[in-house]
């Protein structure tokens, strides 16, 4: 029988996640000034076969060189059954002391963060690193998503999942032409007893998605809705972000520094939200006081799980302006 491990890892605010590939310079000073919470420099798919040892070198220098601040860094390394997967691992974690996480692409198995966790802690006792790496998978494979619980399981070094819908769709046979978007012929034929019919629109990636999120939860880890490759339709992006936070993610990839303020805006609890938690722990506190375990306010029951919907708003808010006093 396998251990299951719940994290608890580092509280990190992820709301949104830049990719910068790591063969465009021009870019690193540019993310580095920008208001992404995470960013991550990429070696995998945003990176040719020819240049993926450059990308790697490239990383590491800009790792060492470029003032990042307060942003959690991450470098996307080569999926591990290709020829610089190891090795990209190896070398990003010897020589990038900036470096917070490893990002793993196609995390099929356990066994596959395992590797990852075993080859990580072995370079840290070797240099005697006291920060501990941490990693962040991709689910982007069916049986990824098949084994999204195992993996989430799997080590005490994991922080995050990422839903990776571009390789995901793609492997299930069902990719448009915009990564991310909705399918149109994913929907029902709906009607009324008057004869009215409508085509009513649904969803093809709930269920991954919401799969992942709960497997997340169940763990303690940070779960992360991927890319949305129509940058020109914003629009559309919040729509997307907004799936992904009512299915239970705390973040939102971004492929272009446009959709970072979405992300942010959208994965932040806004000002009324963080009124109202604050007023209703006021009057629960009142309430409690009073002998009251639950009580009516406008018409709503008020109870003791309303607190803890209160005081987890709360504790995001106080991240979130955490992140804003320190940037």
């Amino acid at each position: 029988m396998s251990s299951h491990f719940s994290n608890v890892g580092p509280r990190r605010l992820h709301r949104s996640e830049l990719a910068v590939p790591a063969t465009s310079d021009k870019f690193f000073h540019k993310a580095a000034a920008g208001v992404a919470d995470v960013v991550f420099l990429d070696l995998e798919d945003a990176v040719a076969p020819a240049r993926k040892i450059e990308a790697r070198a490239s990383a590491i220098a800009a790792l060492g060189s470029v003032d990042w601040g307060r942003k959690t860094m991450a470098v996307r390394v080569n999926a591990l059954d290709t020829a610089w997967g190891v090795r990209d691992v190896i070398e990003v974690v010897t020589q990038a002391p900036r470096l917070d996480l490893v990002l793993l692409p196609k995390a099929s198995s356990p066994a596959d963060v395992a590797f990852i966790d075993t080859l990580i802690g072995g370079i840290e006792r070797e240099l005697g690193r006291q920060k501990r790496i941490g990693i962040e998978v991709l689910i982007e494979t069916t049986l990824g998503v098949a084994n999204v619980e195992a993996i989430a399981a799997s080590s005490p070094r994991l922080e995050a999942m990422i839903f990776g819908v571009g390789d995901y769709s793609i492997e299930l046979g069902t990719c448009g032409e915009q990564i991310g978007a909705s399918d149109p012929r994913y929907a029902v034929l709906a009607g009324d007893r008057a004869g009215a019919r409508w085509r009513h629109p649904g969803d093809q990636y709930h269920f991954a998605l919401a799969r992942m999120a709960n497997a997340c939860r169940a763990y303690g880890l940070r779960a992360i809705d991927g890319p949305f490759a129509n940058f020109g339709d914003p629009e559309a992006y919040r729509a997307s972000a907004e799936r992904g936070a009512a299915l239970g993610c705390e973040g939102k990839w971004a492929i272009h520094p446009s959709q970072i303020a979405l992300a942010n805006e959208v994965f932040s609890p806004p000002a009324r939200r963080v009124a109202w938690a604050r007023d209703i722990l006021a009057e629960i506190e009142r309430a409690n006081r009073d002998g009251a375990g639950a009580f009516g306010r406008d018409g709503v029951l008020i109870d003791m799980a309303v607190e803890k919907i209160a005081r987890s708003v709360l504790v995001r808010a106080e991240l979130v302006e955490t992140a804003a006093a320190a940037s």
